[in-house]
């Protein structure tokens, strides 16, 4: 990664000072170091935050408190069960047609509220030419897997040569594979988006590209990262926004409704919008699922089904992704035709087609 001035990081609690007066709670943190995920933030992202405001939700998703720091005995490092699901060192095999790959545990920003602390930051560094090797294998010995996302930390931290060798590793075993690309860099690092990464990137056309975006406020949508995911899109490569619903930061019908109206305009398609995962130290993130159903309630009222995305849950223990949001079916009314409500309150009913057997019995009478 270029590392002059516009793209350096901050990475210690006297750098962040000169951007920010730091609050109590964020001093705390520094005070006790036992959390594992380390701090880091671009000064790109750091630009973005209002130093002003002590509550600004972008200042709220990367610098850390001492509310990371509180055991609970309900969060655990590692909620999604990756550990007992991996096949590889690392690959994790969850849903039979897709895997995913932990290509580095490194990130350009550290996010607080990140999901796989148990990896993420813990100075690993990218994955090796035998653990490369060792996934493709075993994607292309396992031909029910259809698509691979390439996760971490941040895939594209890699350099151009580097990610092109693990492309070329897994497409040379299974050129029909579908890659993931997900990455947070489309908001925290644009710079990184060049053209010679999507020209690289071209040269692969045996099977498509997606790219998984994670913006979580409209103000991560700056004209830098509009003309990032452009470069994609305008390569032909889809792009999808997983935004986790945060306590504090977007937590709101207003905000929620802004940032995926945006994201369409910037042909970006709100994809899920997630529940907080049970990771140890997060709890402070989470929001009630109570209100994140309103929520999805009010997101159905006012947005479109293109800029509307499923609001899901991971489930703990592994337990896999799971729709969450209300039932417009009612039941059956008297006469057996199917009642339901719809996102303004009003009540219709649809009579369910008659079977074969019961066509044949009129046509009989």
């Amino acid at each position: 990664m270029q590392t002059h001035d516009d793209m350096a990081v901050v990475t210690t609690k006297e750098a962040l000072q000169r951007y920010l007066s730091l609050k109590e709670d964020e001093i705390a943190f520094h005070e006790n170091r036992n959390c594992s995920l380390p701090l880091k933030i671009p000064t790109y992202f750091l630009s973005l935050i209002n130093p002003e405001d002590p509550d600004d939700p972008l200042r709220r998703q990367v610098v850390p408190t001492r509310y990371e720091q509180i055991p609970e005995s309900k969060g655990t490092i590692d909620p999604l069960e990756e550990v007992r699901y991996s096949v590889t060192e690392r690959l994790i095999h969850r849903y039979k047609n897709r895997v995913a790959f932990l290509t580095t545990d490194i990130c350009p920003m550290y996010c607080r509220h990140c999901f796989r602390r148990r990896f993420t930051g813990t100075f690993q560094g990218p994955a090796s030419e035998e653990q490369v090797n060792e996934a493709a294998t075993y994607v292309a010995n396992h031909k029910e897997i259809l698509e691979i996302l390439f996760t971490g930390g941040d895939v594209l931290t890699l350099s151009d040569t580097r990610l092109e060798s693990m492309i070329q590793a897994f497409r040379s075993k299974r050129p029909d594979l579908v890659i993931r690309i997900c990455s947070r860099i489309p908001a925290s690092y644009p710079m990184r988006i060049t053209d010679s990464l999507i020209t690289m990137l071209k040269q692969f056309s045996s099977a498509p590209f997606y790219l998984m975006c994670q913006f979580n406020h409209p103000r991560e949508l700056t004209q830098q990262a509009i003309v990032a995911v452009d470069r994609f899109v305008e390569a032909g490569i889809p792009a999808m926004n997983q935004t986790v619903l945060l306590r504090g930061v977007n937590d709101d019908a207003d905000v929620l409704v802004e940032l995926c109206n945006r994201l369409v305009s910037h042909r970006i398609k709100p994809y899920y919008l997630f529940q907080g995962d049970l990771v140890e130290g997060t709890a402070h993130f989470r929001v009630p699922i109570q209100k994140g159903l309103l929520l999805e309630e009010q997101l159905r009222q006012r947005l479109s089904g293109l800029a509307m995305p499923v609001y899901a849950i991971d489930l703990p223990a592994g337990g896999g992704k799971v729709p969450l949001g209300r039932s417009y079916l009612l039941g059956k009314d008297e006469q057996g035709a199917w009642m339901f409500q719809n996102a303004e309150g009003v009540i219709r009913t649809y009579p369910d087609p008659i079977s074969e057997e019961q066509s044949d019995q009129e046509h009989l009478e």
